[in-house]
């Protein structure tokens, strides 16, 4: 038997949680006016615990919901978050991911001049505007801080090194006002010793992105690049570039914003080399325009949409090991496969699923696919509009119970199968 403090749930609407006690397990759901006692979780004894994530549970059974938790769940409450879906969207997003204006009150400004670096060495909120050269913005705080900058009018040409260079931090937000902001980097990316910085926003640690202006970004290389979890929230962002467009290794999560991307690579492409249990993409908000001559969307593990609104023209729209789609407007044009479930980590069986949403495939002539699925489809809800001469490439199985199924103008409850592989037996894609 082991020991278990606590164990995290999920429910529709609200946040449940199973708290252990000394006589057994207790759900706590919605604002902690229910209570449930439940008999032992098989295979792991109750133990008390103090504290759980932001909830305090006394030796009297009384919990008290953190400040911090309490503001998460009010501002996310907004969003068009599914629960129970592929990804656990409990705390997707904070309160302050999603606000889009800075508090200024005790900020610090600076004027931006050719040649400069502005170094960034603690918490706080950094007001920069100015037009430079060769200029930069480089943060490097500690571990606990978290580092707003706010862009205000902004314009900064490079010739090899980012214009915004994350070093350290908890998190750094890149807020616009209501202005117009550019960042570029037009030459070769340098090295900062084994750090191969080849975004024109380039961060070692977690980035959110949002406000209420413009930010336009041009790169010979990448655009934004975050090695642990990048979001975005709001504002409008412009990316043209020749590798991928934005970067994550754990994450890349949108709740709102207009974001148009041109790249020769991805234009979203969420992936850890060494570790193929992370690299995921969730969209419940915003419009993405992409023309890519790669991948649309790329994640190792899970993409899951929500909602929001993708208009993607790409050699592939979507590609993932599980890709789920329980709502928005999605609309791809592809000249390979236009959905692409493959064994791109090792701990999920790939599927395509779609819940709900209407998605619309444009195909081009030759040897592609609408939906390629190297195991199984699962079709439960949504519309599904091809025109392609294969509409479904898939070596498992197949489960429709619902979902209006178009393809070629006419609708249809036929699934065909292009490729009948079979080979891959009847596993859900699914959490590891």
């Amino acid at each position: 038997m082991k020991n278990m403090n606590y164990l995290k749930i999920a429910a529709t609407g609200t946040a449940a949680f199973l708290i252990s006690t000394a006589t057994g397990f207790t759900v706590m759901a919605g604002a902690f006016g229910t209570e449930t006692t439940t008999p032992e979780v098989s295979g792991y004894t109750a133990e008390a615990t103090p504290e759980v994530s932001g909830y305090t549970l006394d030796s009297a059974g009384t919990v008290t919901v953190s400040e911090d938790v309490a503001e998460d769940a009010a501002a996310t409450a907004s969003l068009n978050m599914v629960s129970g879906g592929a990804l656990d969207t409990t705390d997707m997003f904070t309160s302050r991911d999603l606000e889009q204006t800075a508090d200024l009150s005790e900020a610090q400004k600076y004027t931006i001049a050719d040649g400069q670096t502005i170094k960034i060495t603690s918490e706080g909120v950094y007001v920069i505007t100015g037009t430079a050269a060769n200029a930069s913005i480089v943060v490097e705080a500690g571990d606990e801080d978290k580092v707003q900058i706010v862009l205000d009018g902004v314009s900064i040409t490079n010739d090899s090194t980012p214009c915004i260079y994350v070093k350290s931090a908890d998190k750094v937000f890149v807020t616009t006002t209501s202005t117009e902001n550019a960042l570029t980097v037009t030459g070769t990316f340098t090295a900062d010793g084994d750090t191969n910085t080849d975004a024109v926003i380039f961060s070692k640690d977690d980035l959110v992105l949002n406000g209420t202006g413009t930010l336009t970004i041009k790169s010979t290389d990448n655009g934004v690049t975050s090695k642990d979890d990048l979001k975005i929230t709001g504002g409008t962002i412009n990316i043209t570039c020749t590798s991928d467009a934005l970067e994550a290794n754990d994450s890349i999560r949108i709740a709102d914003g207009t974001i148009n991307i041109a790249t020769k690579k991805d234009a979203l492409h969420a992936e850890n080399d060494e570790d193929d249990t992370v690299g995921f993409v969730y969209i419940c908000g915003g419009t993405l325009n992409v023309e890519s001559d790669d991948d649309a969307v790329h994640a190792t593990t899970i993409i899951q949409i929500d909602d929001g609104e993708l208009n993607l023209k790409a050699h592939e729209g979507l590609e993932a090991t599980w890709i789920q789609v329980n709502g928005g407007t999605i609309n791809i044009e592809a000249s390979d496969d236009g959905i692409n479930a493959a064994y791109k980590s090792a701990k999920i069986t790939p599927a395509f699923e779609i819940t709900g949403g209407y998605v619309t495939i444009v195909m081009g002539s030759g040897d592609t696919d609408a939906v390629d699925s190297n195991a199984n489809l699962i079709l439960t809800g949504g519309t599904l509009d091809i025109t392609a001469q294969s509409a479904f490439d898939y070596d498992g199985t197949c489960q429709k119970t619902g979902c209006t199924l178009i393809v070629n103008g006419t609708e249809t409850d036929t699934v065909s199968n292009q490729m009948m592989g079979g080979g891959m037996g009847g596993m859900r894609g699914g959490r590891w």
